[in-house]
């Protein structure tokens, strides 16, 4: 018998229009008949739950109360009413389900303040659908910033995967405009939140490597100043701090060498790249500097599958063992990315 208490997790269903209520009844079935491991409870509308655990849950009862919740047996359900039933439309993006989205992250960080839940998972969203809501939107970080009453520069979205963690300096932008906000202080605050993460996980001392603006991190101005007047400065002030910061250098070398904990980069394809080559479907983004331990998975809703029942879950279950301290892809909490 497991004497340990299971950690309960908030799994919201991402765009109820998207792949995302399918991939999280798929990974809360699977861990409803496990022994062990982290407890999933579904935040979401109950009819896309409920048309969706018919075809993937095998029966597994739903309890949509919390005094009925339970470690295994069952779909553990705290239902937002938030779509209404006619909007439910697999496979189309609609201001509706943009609007559900954010209703789902909502209450999920409720359930986290009730202390019915330790740590949140999102499910894929759709910018364009949060977007055509009226919702200012620009990813789950942004999102959890202002529902948490954190600046949007204390919030960084970290991707896990392939034997990786990456966190980023800048997220969903233009390349010139990220280019144009980054700041040694910015890429201070990101490597940051990367070290305070990595030490909850049991990493005390961490080495985090600075990707370089500029191919070769400049080359000492032979490519341009930039990463003498932003990442050098970042860099030496962490280093004043005591903490185990590296480079810049380009992000090549860096990623070659495979000896940090985790790594910085500046804008999002430096870091999306390496991942999602990695690790395909099946890497987590984490939104960390927030007071609240949140996940999502590192692809999209995937609208072109939604509702034909071959989506894989594989992305929420790494997410959810990930989450509960037991890593993924070999990346064990207390181990260096090697």
């Amino acid at each position: 018998m497991n004497a340990t208490p299971r950690r309960r997790i908030a799994l919201t269903i991402g765009d109820p229009n998207g792949i995302g209520p399918e991939i999280a009844v798929k990974a809360a079935a699977l861990a409803a008949c496990r022994p062990d491991g982290p407890v999933p409870v579904l935040v979401g509308d109950p009819g896309p739950i409920r048309h969706y655990a018919a075809r993937h849950a095998d029966g597994l009862p739903i309890r949509a109360e919390p005094a009925a919740w339970r470690d295994e047996g069952g779909l553990n359900i705290a239902p937002v009413e938030a779509l209404p039933d006619s909007a439910f439309r697999p496979g189309q993006v609609t201001a509706e389900a943009g609007a559900a989205t954010v209703a789902y992250v909502r209450e999920a960080l409720a359930l986290v303040g009730a202390g019915e839940a330790g740590a949140i998972i999102g499910c894929p969203h759709s910018e364009t659908a949060v977007a055509t809501a009226g919702i200012p939107f620009s990813g789950y970080p942004g999102l959890i910033a202002d529902l948490t009453g954190v600046s949007h520069d204390e919030v960084f979205m970290m991707l896990v995967g392939g034997g990786l963690r990456i966190v980023h300096a800048t997220l969903h932008e233009r390349l010139q405009t990220a280019l144009e906000r980054v700041t040694p202080e910015l890429v201070a605050a990101a490597a940051r939140a990367a070290h305070r993460v990595l030490a909850g996980w049991g990493i005390p001392d961490p080495r985090i490597g600075v990707f370089g603006l500029n191919p070769h991190a400049g080359e000492g101005g032979l490519f341009g100043t930039e990463d003498a007047r932003v990442t050098e400065p970042a860099v030496a002030a962490l280093r004043r701090e005591g903490i185990r910061a590296e480079g810049p250098a380009g992000a090549d070398v860096l990623l070659a060498n495979r000896a940090m904990d985790a790594y910085v980069a500046i804008y999002h394809d430096q870091g999306h790249i390496p991942i999602k080559l990695l690790a395909p479907r099946r890497a987590s983004a984490l939104s960390i500097g927030a007071k609240v331990l949140f996940s999502s998975v590192g692809h999209g809703s995937a609208f072109d599958i939604a509702g034909q029942g071959i989506a894989d879950p594989g992305a929420v279950m790494a997410t959810l063992a990930l989450l509960n301290g037991s890593g993924q892809d070999g990346l064990v909490p207390g181990a260096a990315a090697s």
